[in-house]
């Protein structure tokens, strides 16, 4: 039926055959239907400007005998073929109505009268049009937007006011007996007064008849809405006040201001978004008045929006979240506006003080909040939170010490009977505290020094908080918010350092820590290493203490022994992070700190060499999966940092503390003499090497020259069958070694040299298939690295590694260069070959140079520099091929500054006449190449390139 239906959209003439059906209605089933009117969609917009004049006029006649039908009919269509029709009717109506159907709108209300089929049908049109000429997210082509305006304006100069009478007679018509019409007619209104005259809309009949709607109960919330476009309209400040005090004026006297009353609240959601509309308009026109100078007006329209707060804040704090979430808009500005005023009166600051005592009232979780399994009301719930809060931010703005008092108010009564209090507002205490961090902002949070009212009562709170116990009770929100709070103001500590052992111990035991619900674990995991980072320095009384007691915290288990871990691998790299940094920044004498790391690694190494001889036994995939695992978070946990907030025990080794000087050197060699055998381990390679590559790379920052030995060992068994990643992986870590240690890795270099090079040559060579985007992406980066590689050579000077390789293996690389600079469409792996080129003739191209290296430049890399930019694929309009130009050229200028006039001469007499360029052109290019501007020789050469193009 379907491959039927495309053929009747794309055949000619078969759309007659389905017009013809619709208007003598042949068929009843509403999927035929359905399809004659999308084949007749497909006409209209496709294949309107290709019809004949009758063809055309065969279109209307069918929509409207159509029509016609449908007043006779005792039941309506369907609704998804009334939406279809109205579409037809809306797509004909944008095509014809300027030229050939201007009275469209005259033809259809004629024809359907007051008839509740037909004007169910002229309303959906309506709705229609208005789709497709007016909704500003449907984005139009100039032409059309062009076409949509002249349609509106002619709207407006020839039908719109009978269209309005139209809306009129509907609403007083079918209020009673057809609600759901009276429904769809003030959706119209509401969609259409955004660009008509709005005094055909605001005036005594129509707003009289809507208010009196407005007390309808099937009616009221269509003609909220219906207000609220109203309301929405945009125009001017002074008209726009009157308009919305003249709505308030009777919306009160009709008694909607008594919300108390009102026990709907779908229509109370829709109520408040109109007192939010009106507030916003009013806020709106205030802002535009003081702009143009109106203090008169200004001042009145102010008034008017002080007056609308009592209802505001009604609202704002009503139980149903979805009605006070729609006032926070109207809130936020008008708290904007106090803002900018220059003294507040008593009636303002008592205004603050309502929304802030609302705002803490409804920041309160309820009692269906389900914490342990937060579904979407709890999503919902902690959205509405963050919109609260950017309340507190601004009420923070308008007046910082209200905001202060109030919080310390609030915070300070329920701290002293948080025994006695429900979780809910034990919570809220501690959360506004938390808040204020961000509302009272204060540099580096440096918020206990400075002004001392706001350092004080923030001072009195945080001892109150650490002090008063509440750290024991017992509802994980109240727990989390503590532990949050204590990192939030973690400063606080080193002005009271007495309060640090305190903390400590609720962060150790099943405050924290040891806590039942393993999301608290988790997250005071994440927080105890912060605190531990801020405050080292004053914990050296209890470093041993607290490692003792996180001992079993530290344990490698793999979750199979049925027993689940109280931390889960991510939250322990948390905790070996801050062990490391405790050890580390701590006072003690070198040989304690040299005790206290061999004690946190040594389990972590035993526990590895068994579990890498698990592995190797095990023979269940996904249980090698589960240990593979849990080996790389080992070597994780050994290079977990504890200074960045990135998870690395050893980069608590700062500039200033380096491994040696901690005497760590030897743990950590032992660590590498440990993970190393994993290399070779022939299940879950690619987990395994890329957890002991990533501790290499680290440890040749931490250990230096004391890594060397340990590097042979390792690259011999990365280099064991090789995928391309793991080469493309291994090679950053030779670049690393080469670039740090320079002479010192020269023999080490020279001998892993060609093995290396061998390994890349073998997996570029393996054949692909043709389609795999993925292996040739990886070919591509693999072949970048390799290059890249070659540059670290020969970038630091170390020629020798590759002179010693033999004149055979030494002229093989050559040759992959001279291949990449010109062969491969990848302008980043050509820059660098050019680069190297360049480097290779700085080194050996002079007259001292290798032997046979000259010979090698004028055979070829000289041509490569002309037929890299010669080729189809070198896009000079891209700006990375810009720069592999520019490479390309600085390599010419190099040989010209190793070989002199000789190059000059070669090129003039041999190699440009063998490309056919003329003397000229060659004179010019040699006379460029000959001067000092090498920003010259650059544009030039893209220039000649282009013309050689051409």
């Amino acid at each position: 039926a379907l491959a039927y239906f495309e053929q009747l959209k794309e055949s000619q003439d078969a759309w007659e055959v389905c017009a013809d059906a619709l208007a003598k209605g042949i068929y009843s089933d509403d999927h035929v239907k359905f399809f004659c009117f999308q084949v007749l969609e497909h006409q209209i917009k496709f294949r309107h400007a290709g019809l004949s004049a009758p063809q055309q006029q065969l279109i209307r006649e069918t929509l409207m005998k159509w029509l016609q039908t449908q007043l006779m009919n005792a039941h309506p269509e369907k609704a998804f073929i009334r939406n279809k029709a109205a579409q037809v009717f809306a797509l004909t109506f944008v095509m014809e109505y300027l030229t050939l159907w201007p009275k469209f709108f005259f033809d259809i209300l004629n024809l359907v009268g007051l008839n509740p089929h037909g004007v169910d049908i002229y309303l959906r049109t309506l709705m229609a049009i208005d789709a497709e000429v007016v909704d500003r997210d449907i984005v139009h082509t100039p032409e059309e937007t062009r076409r949509n305006t002249l349609i509106k304006d002619s709207m407006r100069e020839q039908c719109i006011p009978s269209l309005v009478e139209s809306w009129f007679q509907i609403l007083t018509a079918y209020q009673q007996t057809h609600p759901e019409l009276t429904c769809q007619c003030l959706e119209v209104v509401g969609a259409y007064v955004s660009w008509i005259d709005l005094n055909l809309i605001a005036n005594d009949r129509f707003v009289n008849l809507l208010l009196s709607q407005m007390s309808m109960e099937d009616l009221r919330e269509e003609a909220c809405d219906c207000l609220f476009e109203i309301v929405n309209k945009g125009m001017d400040p002074v008209d726009k006040t009157k308009l919305v005090e003249s709505l308030c004026q009777v919306l009160q006297s009709a008694g909607f201001f008594s919300v108390e009353q009102e026990e709907d609240v779908d229509f109370l959601a829709k109520f408040s978004r109109l007192v939010n509309g009106m507030g916003q308009s009013l806020v709106l026109s205030w802002t535009k008045l003081v702009k143009s100078g109106n203090v008169k007006e200004a001042a009145e329209t102010l008034h008017a929006v002080e007056a609308k707060v009592p209802l505001l804040l009604q609202l704002l704090v009503h139980e149903d979240d979805d009605i006070s979430t729609n006032m926070v808009g109207f809130c936020y500005d008008y708290l904007h506006v106090l803002k900018q005023l220059p003294q507040l009166t008593e009636q303002q600051k008592t205004n603050i003080e309502a929304v802030m005592l609302a705002v803490m009232k409804k920041l309160t979780y309820d009692d269906e909040y389900n914490f342990e399994n937060e579904g979407e009301d709890e999503a919902m719930f902690v959205e509405y939170r963050k919109q609260l809060k950017m309340l507190l931010d601004r009420l923070a703005q308008v007046s910082p010490e209200l905001l202060l008092e109030a919080v310390c108010r609030v915070f300070t009564s329920t701290m002293q009977t948080w025994q006695a209090a429900p979780f809910m507002e034990v919570e809220v205490a501690i959360r506004l505290l938390y808040m204020l961090g961000e509302a009272l902002p204060a540099s580096h949070g440096a918020h206990f020094s400075g002004d001392s009212a706001k350092t004080s009562a923030l001072q009195d709170m945080m001892r109150m908080l650490v002090s008063c116990g509440v750290s024991s009770y017992q509802h994980s929100s109240v727990s989390l918010e503590f532990f949050e709070t204590v990192v939030r103001y973690d400063k606080f500590f080193i002005v009271e350092p007495q309060h640090i052992p305190n903390v400590l111990m609720a962060f150790l035991d099943q405050r924290g820590l040891r806590h039942n619900s393993p999301k608290v674990r988790s997250r005071v995991a994440y927080l105890f290493s912060r605190f531990i980072k801020t405050l080292h320095k004053h914990m050296t009384a209890f470093i041993e203490d607290i490692l003792t007691r996180i001992q079993d915290l530290l344990e490698l288990a793999p979750p199979e022994n049925g027993f689940p871990a109280l931390l889960t691998s991510d939250d322990q790299l948390f905790m070996f992070e801050a062990a490391g940094v405790l050890i580390v920044s701590g006072e003690s004498p070198l040989e304690r700190k040299q005790v206290l790391m061999k004690s946190l690694l040594t389990p972590l190494m035993d526990a590895f060499r068994l579990l890498l001889a698990k592995l190797l036994q095990e023979t269940v995939e996904e249980h090698q999966a589960i240990l593979a695992d849990c080996l790389s978070h080992a070597v994780g946990f050994a290079r977990s940092d504890p200074t960045s907030g990135s998870f690395r025990t050893s980069k608590a080794f700062s500039n200033k503390q380096t491994v040696k000087q901690c005497g760590c050197t030897e743990v950590y060699r032992d660590c590498l003499q440990s993970f190393l055998p994993a290399l070779s381990c022939p299940v879950q390679r690619g987990v395994l090497r890329s957890a002991v590559r990533s501790f290499l790379h680290r440890m040749i920052i931490c250990l230096e020259e004391e890594v060397l030995p340990f590097i042979p060992a390792a690259s011999e068994h990365m280099l064991k069958d090789c995928e391309a990643k793991d080469l493309q992986e291994f090679i950053p870590l030779i670049s690393q070694i080469t670039a740090k240690f320079k002479c010192q890795v020269s023999p080490f270099l020279q001998q892993i040299f060609m093995p290396l090079v061998l390994a890349i040559f073998e997996v570029l060579g393996r054949p692909a298939e043709e389609n795999d985007q993925t292996a040739a992406l990886e070919k591509q980066m693999l072949r970048r690295s390799y290059f890249s590689f070659i540059q670290t050579i020969a970038g630091s000077g170390m020629n020798e590694v590759m002179a010693n390789q033999g004149a055979e293996n030494m002229e093989r690389v050559l040759f992959t260069i001279i291949q990449g600079a010109v062969e491969f469409p990848d302008p980043i792996a050509q820059k660098t070959c050019f680069i190297i080129l360049s480097r290779l003739v700085e080194l050996w191209g002079g007259k001292d140079g290798m032997v046979g290296f000259p010979d090698f430049i004028y055979k070829h890399i000289v041509p490569a520099c002309f037929l890299a930019p010669l080729k189809p694929t070198f896009d000079l309009s891209d700006a990375q091929t810009v720069l592999t130009l520019s490479e390309c050229a600085l390599t010419l200028k190099m040989i010209h500054l190793k070989r002199g006039s000789e190059f000059i001469q070669f090129l003039q007499h041999e190699y440009l006449p063998s490309l056919r360029v003329t003397p000229e052109i060659s004179q010019e290019l040699c006379q460029v190449l000959q001067q000092p501007d090498i920003k010259v020789l650059k544009n030039y050469i893209k220039a000649f390139f282009q013309r050689a193009k051409l």
